[in-house]
């Protein structure tokens, strides 16, 4: 069955054609858009039916934000999207409508063992429950209910649930977000935005000095995470901290999802910032947060934890799912 399907973004929307056969997902035509461009995804999805001419009678869209009776309003654009009012003007038979993080649940059985990065290689008898937790633009998160012989995707929105600190350092950076935001959940430590708000509050509570590349994105409006994360490559201390204080925390939280989705058959870390900084998670800090859970530890080394590779994950769930409904 060929789908057209989409991943909604915060920052890019990527689109493509895929052919769906059982479990496996062929993606053609793969293209990638700039969200904020545009006024619609509406406009997008034209754009992309003008430029390669091909049509499918069914979509699917993977929406970075809550999905409520086919409708959503974008966490991180200024979009409502509504699956019948796509449906009628762009001219498909059916369009679907699905958290971005249930797309990627949908899209983990699609995926090969090289697309994937070993970071706790867990029991080896692993088999139950899974998770997604996804630090990009926002922290996303969603589960998989194994119910012995498939796994079932279903979304969450565990990102936006309250940060927890743990030590004298993060309950002062939880009192540093307290006093710019009010409310501090987990999105606003683990995520893009988390890693320049990390080397922030470092930066103040030890009255450092920026390195010049941290000063420009920051007077900028830049990409502050891709500038600490330069500076720290540098060898500038601060930044270092910050990436380390993130992969704790990143760890942490995943560990937190794990233990309230009972996911024995494995956590998967998605999104834009994990494939990228492999070495970072790889290391001691994100693997010590996951597993520092008291009397649980013992449970937590058994759960294996693995990056997803492949960006195009949601593109393969939101496919998976189509054919699912439409059955």
């Amino acid at each position: 069955m060929r789908v057209l399907v989409g991943d909604i973004g915060g920052t890019k929307t990527g689109l493509g054609i895929a052919e769906v056969e059982d479990e496996s997902v062929t993606l053609e035509l793969h293209r990638r858009y700039p969200s904020r461009k545009s006024v619609s995804l509406g406009e997008i999805v034209t754009a992309f039916l003008d430029e390669t001419g091909c049509g499918c009678s069914a979509a699917a869209f993977a929406v970075a934000g809550p999905v409520v009776a086919g409708r959503s309003k974008t966490t991180n654009l200024p979009w409502q999207i509504d699956a019948a009012a796509l449906q009628k003007s762009l001219g498909f038979e059916r369009v679907g409508l699905l958290n971005d993080l249930e797309a990627v649940a949908w899209g983990v059985p699609a995926l090969s063992a090289n697309e994937l990065a070993v970071i706790q290689h867990g029991a080896p008898d692993a088999v139950g429950n899974a998770c997604v937790v996804a630090a990009g633009t926002g922290l996303g998160e969603a589960g998989l209910f194994w119910d012995g012989a498939h796994y079932r995707p279903f979304a969450t929105e565990g990102g936006h649930t309250d940060f927890a600190p743990t030590d004298d350092r993060e309950f002062a950076l939880l009192n540093y977000l307290q006093k710019r935001v009010g409310r501090v959940s987990w999105e606003r430590v683990v995520s893009g935005m988390g890693i320049g708000t990390v080397y922030e509050f470092l930066a103040q509570w030890h009255k450092a000095t920026h390195p010049p590349a941290v000063a420009e994105a920051l007077r900028s409006d830049g990409d502050i995470a891709a500038a600490v994360a330069e500076a720290a490559h540098n060898g500038h201390s601060i930044s270092q901290e910050a990436l380390e204080l993130f992969a704790v925390l990143y760890g942490r939280e995943a560990g937190n999802t794990a233990l309230k989705h009972m996911a024995m058959g494995g956590v998967y870390l998605g999104g834009g910032i994990a494939p990228k900084n492999l070495a970072l998670l790889q290391g001691a800090g994100f693997i010590e947060g996951f597993l520092d859970k008291g009397r649980m530890r013992g449970l937590m080394e058994r759960i294996p934890v693995r990056v997803i590779l492949d960006s195009r994950t949601p593109l393969y769930g939101a496919a998976r799912y189509m054919v699912a409904q439409i059955g």
